[in-house]
């Protein structure tokens, strides 16, 4: 059991998903007890069992069905006839499995611990994000200026970025405080499976950054993925109101929203 839950934990750090199958109801001859679990992997391997034969293979197929909706629910199964003979059973019996999805959840990384950093940090918090910050300076890169954030890293950004574990999960916002960073990063993240990379800065900054790019062999398609300038367009000037516009955008990609960009 110890080691299923070890699995559910590694699943979850590497962005990838599962369902988690339990015994919760049993009547009559079973092939598993109450609190038996399965992990089906979003390939449709598993982990552990609760029984083999057709009903497992039922399971499975239920879990990924489960999975395609992210929602959890409880289901039923009637273990005779052909069910029944194929894990040794005389009488049959019938057992309830609830079926519980194991997701990641978005994390956003965010580049640079300036003052729209804050802001953003509180209000991604806020919208269910988990919050990591990278910057190059201590003082504005550690927990007490960034109390929501679960990973707080201070060094150089070379040497942050082999760190950092992204997935397909993962939203990427650059807000470092200068072109030559801002291109290492985004040369960077644009190397990772990220579902949202996101940088700030105006527009003749931002086709600097992308020319160089280019120059060094990135591709348009990639470039064009990028958000930036970063953010839903609804006036922003403030650091407050630019951060709101910067979760909206990530809210959007989430969520699959149709609301206009910048």
């Amino acid at each position: 059991m110890q080691d299923l839950y070890e699995e559910i934990v590694r699943i979850k750090e590497e962005g990838k998903r599962g369902v988690l199958a339990t015994v919760v109801r049993t009547q009559g001859s079973t092939p598993r007890e109450v609190g038996a679990k399965m992990l089906v992997h979003e390939d449709g391997s598993i982990s552990g069992t609760i029984g083999g034969g057709r009903l497992e293979a039922a399971v499975i197929k239920e879990a990924l069905d489960t999975l395609a909706t992210g929602e959890p629910r409880t289901i039923h199964h009637d273990l005779t006839g052909p069910e029944a003979s194929e894990v040794g059973m005389i009488c049959g019996g019938t057992l309830e499995v609830y079926l519980e999805p194991i997701l990641s959840g978005p994390k956003v990384f965010l580049f640079g611990g300036g003052h729209v950093s804050l802001p953003v940090a509180r209000l991604s918090k806020m919208a269910g994000f988990r919050v990591a910050v990278i910057d190059d300076r201590p003082e504005f890169a550690n927990r007490e200026r960034f109390p929501e954030a679960e990973e707080v890293i201070a060094e150089e950004f070379p040497s942050a970025l082999k760190k950092l574990k992204t997935h397909r999960e993962s939203y990427l916002v650059i807000l470092t405080r200068g072109h030559a960073y801002d291109q290492e990063v985004l040369e960077w993240a644009l190397g990772t499976a990220a579902r949202y990379v996101g940088m700030i800065g105006s527009r003749k900054k931002v086709q600097t950054v992308f020319s160089n790019l280019k120059e060094k062999g990135v591709s348009a398609e990639k470039l064009n993925s990028v958000h930036s300038p970063i953010g839903l367009d609804i006036g922003g000037k403030t650091p407050e109101e630019i951060a709101v516009s910067i979760v909206a955008e990530m809210i959007q990609e989430r969520r699959k929203g149709k609301g206009r960009g910048v």
